[in-house]
Formats: structure tokens, C-alpha cells, sequence
């Protein structure tokens, strides 16, 4: 298998140079390339000789081609069909904001955690991604808008804890001070909830933010919607998320889909606030995008309301994600889905 040199470290790039007779400091501008002016080509690294610039076409140098996009009308939130090497199709969200540009990406081809709202999930697994294609979803989109990108969230396509090494390989990488540089603090990392890897994550020191899907506030409640709670309960999975806490520092964050009729009572909101009693956290309330292939509504704007001001009343501290791109099919998986049945019908 070729060498994947934009997942490199730059001490592995430094010792890799070495191994072909090049010199260890050529490391630093072949870094710079990937991850500062984020070429999309070998051949754009004028500063390098010809015969390294060979040597590292032999490499394999990952770029990722735009498909398609979709911009929103309501507030130009950007969604962007990507095509991979092997022809696989990943999807990645920018979105502008008051404090800055945003970008969405995936973490896999496929999902397989099967959670009943997401459209990701349709079809499994196909395969992880790279660190280098974590990468190229950030430099891709800058080179399309010409927009830098001040927050990443790894919310997309995929389980990232359940494609543990890459994801950490990314994050190391995205916030090298000789690459990207762009600060831990502004990357946000979302699991379903794998427990183990909740404890592995704490273990890293990183300073990113932990966002948890919770959805529900009893495991029989949450079991119906995501079967990752058929093997971890919510309470083995709060006492990972507090041991987050005390080795990071870090608040976590926990997510929560509200669905018409499902979870968004006033009952759901004040057992939920018993549930994260003493929990140094925030609650991201998420009106869920409605997809094709369920038939889950959207919590109407009331019962949204009343849900955040009931966890208020036990001082539990949370907001409502704004909705952006409703227009575009912008929920996880759905431009990806779509895609494909059109092309399945055309063959």
C-alpha cells in the first residue's frame, strides 16, 4: 500500500525524507504546502527540486473532488458532495456564522451505529477515513470558497470514535502550529457514546470540545432510537463523560434531537435534567431534520421552547442549534442517499 503522506506527522515526513537521501529540513516546506497553502497538487510545491517532487508523486497524496454542491437560499450554508480516490462519496456542510466560518465533516463512508433519525446510517458501512481525508474535507472547502475556517466539527458521516486512530491523527494534524495551526479549543469532536473510547479520548489531553448524542433520558427510550445503548447504559455512559471531565477539564456537551411526539415533553426535559444532575454541562437542543426514510417530525418551535426552559428551572444550562441549510437536504446523509439512487437509476 503507497505511503500517505498528507497523514503524516511531520517527524515521520522528516524521517521519510531521510530514507529517499533527501534533507530533514525539506520536511517543513513540503508540511507547509499540505497544510498551510493546502495544495491541490504536487506540482504546485514550486520551491521544492524536481527529483523530491517525483519522489512524492510516487506517494499516495490524497485530493478529493467536488461532485456537486448545494447552497441555501435561507443563509448560504454551503453542502458539498465530495467523490474520494476510490470513488466514494463523502458529504461536508460550511456554514457562516457571526463569530466565523464553520465546516461539518465526516468521519466515514457509511455509518454503522444504525441510529433510527440519521440517514447516514441507510446502507452501513462502507469503509473509515483517512487522516488525510478528514483533511482534505477543510482544505477542499477553502480552496472552493476562498473562506478560511475557524471551527470544525466532526459531526458528519460516520462514528469518529469508532474510527478512533485517524480521527486523532486528524486532530493532531488540523491543529499542528507548522500546519493549520487552527486551535483544539475550536474543534468539536460528536460520538453516539462507544464507552471505552470516551475513557481512551480522555486519556489524550486534548482541549477539544466532547459532544455526546444522548437523545433520550432512559435507556429503554434510548435503545429506540440508538442502538448503541443496547450495549452501553446511559449510566455507564454519563460516568464516561464525567471521567472526561476530570482528566480534560473540558464541559461536555450533550446532544439531543428533539422529535415531534417522541422525546420533547416536559416530562422528557425534567428527567433529562435529573439524569445530568451534577454534570459539569451544556445541552445542545437540535429540532431533528426530517428525512425520507422515517417518518420522524420535527418538534414545532414551542415545544422546543418549553423543553429548554424546563432543563432551566433545574439549572441545567442549554441552547437551540440553530437550523441552517433545511432547503439543501443539509441533514447527515441525505445529498449522499440521494445521489446514489440516482445514479443506481441511471446505470
Amino acid at each position: 500500500m503507497s505511503i500517505d503522506i498528507k497523514s503524516m506527522y511531520l517527524t515521520e515526513l522528516a524521517d521519510w525524507l531521510q530514507s529517499v537521501g533527501q534533507p530533514s529540513f525539506r520536511a517543513k516546506q513540503v508540511f507547509g504546502w499540505m497544510h498551510q497553502k493546502y495544495v491541490a497538487s504536487v506540482d504546485m510545491m514550486t520551491n521544492l527540486p524536481k527529483q523530491l517532487r517525483e519522489q512524492i508523486h510516487e506517494l499516495s497524496f490524497t485530493v478529493i473532488e467536488e461532485e456537486t454542491r448545494m447552497t441555501s437560499k435561507k443563509d448560504g450554508t454551503i453542502k458539498f458532495l465530495f467523490r474520494l480516490q476510490d470513488g466514494q462519496m463523502i458529504e461536508t456542510v460550511f456554514m457562516r456564522y457571526s463569530y466565523g466560518n464553520s465546516i461539518c465533516i465526516s468521519s466515514q463512508a457509511g455509518c454503522r451505529m444504525g441510529c433510527s433519525f440519521c440517514a447516514s446510517t441507510i446502507g452501513g458501512l462502507v469503509r473509515n477515513l483517512t487522516a488525510s481525508e478528514m483533511l482534505e474535507q477543510v482544505y477542499a472547502v477553502m480552496r472552493a470558497t476562498g473562506e478560511r475556517i475557524s471551527n470544525i466539527v466532526v459531526m458528519g458521516t460516520g462514528e469518529p470514535l469508532d474510527n478512533y486512530d485517524n480521527l486523532i491523527r486528524f486532530v493532531k494534524l488540523v491543529s499542528d502550529e507548522n500546519g493549520y495551526n487552527i486551535s483544539q479549543r475550536n474543534i468539536t469532536v460528536s460520538s453516539c457514546g462507544i464507552v471505552p473510547r470516551i475513557y481512551d479520548l480522555a486519556k489524550e489531553k486534548l482541549t477539544i470540545t466532547f459532544a455526546l448524542s444522548l437523545h433520550a433520558p432512559s435507556d429503554e427510550e434510548r435503545k429506540e432510537l440508538m442502538p448503541i445503548a443496547h450495549r452501553y447504559t446511559l449510566q455507564e455512559t454519563i460516568e464516561a463523560c464525567k471521567a472526561y471531565f476530570r482528566e480534560t477539564g473540558r464541559r461536555i456537551t450533550f446532544e439531543y434531537s428533539l422529535v415531534k411526539g417522541k422525546n420533547d415533553s416536559i416530562d422528557h426535559a425534567n428527567r433529562l435534567a435529573d439524569l445530568l444532575r451534577g454534570v459539569n454541562c451544556h445541552v445542545n437542543l437540535i429540532p431533528v431534520n426530517p428525512i425520507d426514510e422515517r417518518s420522524y417530525e420535527k418538534s414545532d418551535e414551542n415545544s422546543v421552547q418549553k423543553f429548554k426552559l424546563a432543563l432551566e428551572k433545574k439549572s441545567i444550562n442549554g441552547t437551540i442549534r440553530r437550523s441552517v441549510g433545511s432547503d439543501i437536504d443539509a441533514a447527515c446523509g441525505q445529498l449522499r442517499r440521494k445521489y446514489a439512487a440516482q445514479s443506481d437509476v441511471h446505470r
